[in-house]
């Protein structure tokens, strides 16, 4: 299993708006290009950062699957996510595959 991970830590003032512009606008788009089985949203509780830190995990097959996606994809919906929140948050992704 690969996990395409997204941590992004957001101003604290606009956590709430922005946990549901994901959850109703962004995240579904990325689940739209069928490049993801599912995803998960969680909370870090102990971050040392200023601001509210998510993790965004879209779970995939394999790695071509994922190649697919950061090819045709992830550069356009960041910019959509630069574009609204423009200055409210930092993001940095890892990729990751399972062991066991």
């Amino acid at each position: 299993m690969i996990i395409y991970n997204e941590t992004i830590i957001v101003d604290e003032g606009i956590h709430k708006q922005w946990l549901t512009w994901m959850q109703n606008e962004y995240i579904p788009m990325v689940m739209k290009t069928g490049h993801f089985n599912s995803y998960k949203i969680l909370n870090v509780l102990d971050s040392p950062n200023e601001g509210v830190t998510y993790c965004i995990q879209y779970l995939t097959d394999d790695r071509e699957k994922y190649n697919l996606f950061n090819d045709k994809h992830l550069q356009d919906l960041q910019a959509i996510h630069q574009q609204k929140f423009e200055n409210q948050f930092v993001l940095f992704n890892t990729l990751m595959q399972t062991v066991s």
